[in-house]
């Protein structure tokens, strides 16, 4: 990735991880970037944010094009973490260690627990400071916990330019660069990143999108930390955030299983039928072959989610334990839950999904439905129907 010339004065100096295919726990299968932005003013050249350490001199090389990096005045840090301040410590090295290093107070904290070997000069701003770099004025808003205590965003009012750290992003490496150059399948990028990262923050994000729309910001651009730049319609990224922040959902089931002699698959394949046969959208996913961040971002606008497990030494699939960890993490609400599987002996595991669909706050349909060992022709009826009857309690909704 060469330097990319945003504005006047005004580039993304970042690097693009075209090979990255995890990021904590999230598949990232289409990689992502590390965006890093620099101001070249007249009295005063700004770099807001850094890169993963690795990439320090992919970072350093795209700043030389524009301009001599010891220019650079001082560094913005929006958010502490390490993929956006791990060149950090590296760079004020090549630009001059005494260098203010402009971040919030939780900022500060983040920053020196994770450079504690490292005399940094930081510069603790406020919500609200003003900054004259020249003809421009930085000014810097909080966004606590989108997604860490630190986060804060980066607005040049002269231009309408949002520096907006990790959110309003996606994990998405491409040789694109602006929304208008690519079509809707970006949205899909970025609500996979809400789902995933931003999901457990949605109440504090309504907040934060209220107290902007109060501040009437002029946005002719939303620049994020990862992918994509809007530009066209910043307006339009915002407007999801507000949907998917209110967990607002449709007619639409996600039904999530593994099974051990295809017996709980059988079951969940009537489901599905059933749930089908109610005009609901549903999506059978097995989850030994979709991705759990793929399962969630599923999730995020589903009405209900149909778990199902076989027993297995008194429990459920260790892979259905992986999903659901991974789920209760986020915090997803407003669902309707209903659990099924199949069993030989016990037969635990519904009981076993009821528990975790009760603790993650979903109202559940019911008891769940099982089946002993392979499902005949009554029990395959009774999973059919117990689809129908999903499928009703959905629409009854709404």
């Amino acid at each position: 990735m060469r330097p990319l010339k945003i504005a006047e004065g005004i580039y993304d100096v970042g690097v693009k991880d075209w090979n990255i295919r995890d990021f904590h726990g999230y598949s990232t299968y289409m990689g992502t970037s590390y965006n890093a932005f620099l101001i070249v003013d007249d009295d005063k050249v700004v770099l807001i944010d850094t890169v993963k350490e690795p990439f320090t001199d992919q970072l350093m090389e795209n700043i030389q094009k524009v301009i001599d990096p010891k220019k650079i005045d001082f560094i913005v840090s929006n958010h502490a973490e390490m993929d956006h301040s791990g060149a950090l410590p590296k760079i004020l090295h090549r630009i001059g260690a005494d260098k203010p290093v402009y971040c919030s107070k939780m900022g500060e904290r983040a920053l020196s627990a994770h450079f504690n070997t490292k005399k940094i000069n930081y510069q603790v701003v406020k919500p609200g400071t003003e900054m004259k770099l020249g003809k421009r004025t930085l000014s810097f808003i909080e966004a606590r916990m989108l997604h860490w205590p630190d986060s804060m965003f980066t607005y040049i009012k002269e231009d309408g330019i949002l520096f907006s750290s990790d959110a309003f992003g996606q994990h998405y490496a491409s040789h694109e660069n602006f929304d208008d150059e690519m079509g809707e399948g970006l949205f899909e990028h970025a609500k996979k990143y809400f789902a995933n990262i931003l999901l457990p923050f949605a109440p504090r994000i309504l907040k934060l999108l209220e107290s902007v729309e109060a501040m009437d910001l002029t946005l002719n651009m939303i620049c994020p930390d990862h992918g994509i730049l809007w530009r066209k319609h910043p307006e339009k990224i915002i407007q999801r955030y507000g949907e998917w922040a209110r967990q607002e959902t449709r007619e639409k089931a996600i039904v999530i299983y593994d099974t051990m002699w295809n017996s709980t698959e059988k079951m969940a394949k009537e489901i599905v039928d059933g749930i089908s046969y109610t005009g609901v959208e549903v999506i059978p996913m097995s989850v030994r072959n979709w991705h759990r961040s793929d399962v969630v971002t599923e999730l995020l606008d589903a009405k209900a989610l149909v778990v199902g497990s076989p027993t297995l030494n008194n429990g459920i699939f260790p892979t259905l334990c992986d999903v659901l960890s991974y789920i209760k993490g986020l915090k997803p609400c407003g669902k309707l839950g209903a659990a099924f599987g199949s069993y030989g002996w016990s037969g635990e595991a519904v009981k076993i999904l009821n528990k975790e669909l009760d603790i993650m706050g979903f109202e559940r349909i019911d008891d769940g439905l099982r089946a002993l060992y392979v499902p005949d022709e009554k029990a395959l009826t009774e999973a059919y129907g117990y689809g129908v009857r999903i499928g009703k309690a959905i629409k009854s909704q709404g």
